[in-house]
């Protein structure tokens, strides 16, 4: 067996709840914002559970890292292994309309590996949206895995014409929504709380008449990993367009908690995603 496959191969779970388990001993600064996180969105929860929840969001933490590390390693065959497509009919059906399609998603389960779906399984290229990491050894390590079964990405800055030219050419975009700073966002509810999400995908979909299809790669007990195909959420549409920019938001926002209701140890709360309306809670 060849080193590619052995590291591929290699037992994610134990080796990933390790590493976040040591994570979580040594970064007391993302500790904190783990437990203030969780205690700002389940109030309803008593401290120990929030404890054993915090850390049970570092272990999957450590175990997407391993999972992503491995990503570099895989052959599509390993990835078709490793996942489970629920939803399938949905993506068809969006893309039989012709119009290009925004999946959406969010920081939750192996978002990573969740990506090669579409290359993999439904040998469809998708163009991920993302953001530039400051160290160039990282970001050419994590940009090689990120398209070595045929997705391309997309970086923030300038990417409006891009992507525009993706869509009407009907191909596929994946945003994550869950992240967005006051200056590109517009004002909805999360977890009953006010947060900051992009308006990018409900504008785009408004403008080209596109789907937007809800995704989420997520863990299930077993370790295998499920990604979550929903149908395609339903946009308004009238003649106030700064209404319904809000308002469809706040329907792909909606469209990401219950995810993360559904699989809450699995989403990433080390972000302070609620900084913009509530700085105190990060003090």
């Amino acid at each position: 067996m060849g080193i590619d496959r052995l590291i591929s191969r290699l037992p994610s779970l134990p080796l990933g709840r390790l590493l976040g388990l040591s994570l979580g001993l040594a970064d007391l600064h993302h500790h904190r914002i783990v437990r203030r996180n969780l205690a700002f969105a389940y109030p309803e929860r008593c401290p120990a559970d929030r404890r054993r929840l915090a850390w049970r969001v570092f272990q999957n933490y450590g175990i997407s890292l391993v999972e992503f590390f491995q990503m570099r390693f895989m052959r599509p065959p390993d990835v078709v292994r490793r996942l489970r497509l629920c939803g399938a009919e949905h993506i068809v059906a969006a893309l039989r309309q012709g119009r290009g399609m925004i999946a959406v998603s969010g920081h939750l389960g192996s978002w990573e590996v969740g990506m090669q779906v579409m290359p993999c399984m439904l040998g469809v290229k998708m163009t991920g949206v993302a953001k530039k990491f400051k160290s160039s050894i990282v970001e050419s390590q994590v940009h090689a895995a990120r398209t070595r079964f045929g997705n391309e990405i997309l970086y923030k800055k300038d990417a409006l014409a891009e992507m525009t030219r993706i869509l009407r050419a009907g191909g596929v975009l994946g945003l994550l929504v869950d992240m967005a700073r006051r200056q590109d966002g517009v004002d909805v509810l999360f977890f009953g709380k006010r947060a900051t999400a992009t308006p990018a995908a409900a504008m785009l979909a408004l403008r080209y008449r596109c789907p937007i299809v809800p995704m989420f790669c997520a863990r299930e007990a077993d370790g295998s990993l499920s990604v979550h195909a929903e149908p395609a959420l339903k946009m308004r549409r009238t003649s106030d367009l700064r209404a319904d920019l809000v308002e469809n938001t706040q329907r792909i926002t909606d469209a990401v908690e219950r995810m993360v209701r559904r699989y809450p140890e699995q989403w990433f709360w080390l972000m302070k995603r609620w900084k913009e309306h509530y700085p105190q809670l990060y003090d």
